[in-house]
């Protein structure tokens, strides 16, 4: 005799109910504030979308803002493999504060960090002042920008690939040694291709973050159009200039950015998972 499958316990509402409150969320906390951005976009004739965009203090902020988010996304990729890998494969003392630091950019407010930063790198910081003896500038600089984003950022690299690591049979690790393979080969073949999945999520939210990062930035960059002054800011600007359509096309653009990265980071996603998937 067949037994008859019991359905499973459901905790939650059925899907028609689930899905209608889950979209009703989505609609009223994200697409509607969308939908403001794009209602002003749309009182933008192409030819006054180009000449904001096309100004010379426009460009130079998105330079400031898009190179330092590069650079901080690089730094955050290769730090935060190495700092997810340690707290995953290794146990010390002092293990646990330092998970829970990984986190403090999180709940830190951004001004916040921001204030902390200009203390540390300042010329009246103990730090800055050592820099100054070199001859070495942070705060109110690019460099400031890229560490304030460095700093607001790092948590979404090593949160997205921690679970990865935990993932990781260390027996194929094993396996790998026992066939002949030397260190970079078990790290490329064994350790990084499976990861790449993870890092490349991790990586891609790094940079979106900073490159919308606005409190922890504006403190230390010094805020000087043509040079240190960031994309957000710019917005905030035309904000108070009264100036809706300008700040709407910077805000537009940012967020074209921003889709067009994450859905490209999704689709790469996708396409490496199948891809080790089909050679496993």
């Amino acid at each position: 005799m067949t037994a008859i499958p019991r359905s499973t316990p459901r905790v939650l509402p059925g899907l028609s109910l689930g899905l209608g409150i889950s979209i009703l969320f989505v609609t009223l906390i994200v697409l509607l504030p969308i939908s403001g951005l794009l209602w002003q976009l749309a009182q933008l004739t192409p030819a006054d979308y180009f000449r904001v965009m096309s100004s010379e203090r426009v460009l130079t902020a998105l330079r400031v803002t898009l190179t330092a988010a590069a650079a901080a996304t690089l730094i955050n990729g290769v730090f935060g493999l190495m700092l997810a890998w340690v707290l995953t494969r290794y146990r010390f003392a002092g293990r646990g504060l330092i998970d829970a630091l990984v986190d403090l950019p999180f709940a830190l407010p951004t001004a916040v960090a921001g204030i902390a930063l200009v203390s540390l790198y300042d010329r009246s910081g103990w730090l800055g002042s050592v820099l100054d003896k070199f001859g070495l500038q942070v705060a109110y600089t690019w460099w400031g920008i890229m560490i304030a984003m460095i700093f607001t950022s790092i948590p979404f690299a090593v949160r997205a690939i921690q679970p990865a690591i935990e993932e990781l049979d260390p027996d194929e690790e094993a396996a790998a040694l026992t066939l002949g393979a030397n260190g970079v080969q078990r790290f490329l073949r064994v350790v990084l291709r499976p990861l790449m999945p993870s890092i490349l999520t991790g990586v891609g939210l790094s940079f979106v973050r900073s490159m919308g990062e606005f409190g922890a930035v504006i403190f230390i960059a010094g805020n000087l159009p043509y040079k240190t002054e960031i994309a957000s800011l710019l917005i905030l600007i035309r904000l108070d200039e009264f100036d809706y359509p300008a700040a709407a096309a910077i805000a537009g653009t940012l967020l074209l950015l921003s889709v067009i990265l994450l859905v490209a980071i999704n689709l790469a996603q996708t396409r490496m998972q199948r891809y080790l998937r089909a050679e496993g």
